[in-house]
């Protein structure tokens, strides 16, 4: 990419998208197309083909996407399929109908089989059943992947798809009914603290093991992969390294300050019990993390105390 490149970042107002956006300007791409939904509805395919016909970016950083945790997944399975399919058909399709020198897209470490080998090697994808709970989402991301691959074959365009570990940090949904672990967590916390409320009630045993990812880290990694990998095969993007439920929370304790009990509701789900990628593709390629998970938690504590309403 050079520095005057056109690149569409689509969902540059998400976790991953407002990341690889600075991540961009950091390094003097200014020649960004970003639209919000208001602008933009990526589900919309004549919209879609009107803003391709019309931009014609060079690049694409598709990581818009409808996502969410465990029970956002199990609540809303066809907002979640839905979405997913048609935001990246039509961002897919026409970057190749349009001549996109690059595109590259974003699977997720959640859609490979729920009794994986560990560490998850990209092979494993497809191998066995996937986490009951957040099927459709899954069956949608790994159509995207499919998609790419098979652009790639026919069309011979230069798709590439990462699959990224768990992700945190600034511009996260801290909701209490959609979120993901962490920043669930982090809200929990935060709020039992000002509440002076003796305990914080977590979902499960505490037993699962997640691996986490910085956003700025996973930003870095797409402007690497985008400048160094150009093959059709899955790329796992993370860490390498895991903790257990439990020891993250205790981690999110200390850094917010709260000096209560944590009770665990064993009647909740778990979900998958371990979910660690094997990353030494990336490491190979010369990549590696660089924000540890203790500072990552207390820089996204700050954000969100920041940001908090």
């Amino acid at each position: 990419m050079g520095k005057k490149s056109k690149i569409f970042v689509a969902g540059h107002r998400g976790l991953v998208g407002s990341a690889i956006v600075r991540a961009l300007q950091k390094r003097g791409f200014a020649n960004l197309v970003l639209k919000t939904h208001a602008e933009l509805d990526l589900t919309n395919q004549d919209a879609v083909a009107d803003f391709f016909a019309q931009e014609k970016p060079e690049y694409v950083f598709l990581s818009a996407a409808k996502v969410g945790g465990i029970m956002a997944n199990k609540t809303f399975p066809a907002d979640f399929i839905y979405n997913n399919l048609a935001i990246q058909t039509n961002v897919i399709h026409n970057a190749h109908i349009h001549k996109v020198k690059k595109l590259l897209f974003l699977g997720s470490s959640c859609i490979y089989p729920k009794l994986c080998p560990q560490p998850i090697k990209e092979e494993y994808l497809l191998t066995s059943a996937l986490e009951p709970s957040n099927k459709a989402y899954a069956v949608a991301k790994i159509a995207g992947i499919i998609m790419c691959q098979s652009y790639n074959e026919q069309y011979g365009t230069n798709f590439i798809s990462l699959m990224p570990t768990n992700l945190y940090g600034p511009h996260d949904n801290f909701d209490l009914e959609n979120s993901h672990v962490m920043p669930g967590m982090i809200r929990k916390f935060h709020e039992a603290k000002l509440g002076d409320k003796p305990s914080v009630t977590l979902w499960g045993t505490g037993s699962a093991m997640r691996e986490f990812l910085h956003i700025d880290d996973l930003a870095e990694a797409s402007l690497f992969l985008m400048e160094n990998y150009n093959d059709s095969s899955i790329i796992n993007v993370g860490t390498g390294e895991d903790v257990t439920i439990k020891e993250l929370a205790e981690k999110i304790k200390k850094v917010v300050g709260y000096n209560g009990e944590i009770v665990w509701d064993k009647t909740m789900p778990d979900g998958t019990p371990r979910k660690l990628l094997d990353v030494s593709k990336l490491h190979a390629l010369g990549w590696k993390h660089s924000v540890q998970l203790g500072e990552g938690i207390s820089s996204t504590y700050n954000w969100f105390k920041e940001n908090y309403k």
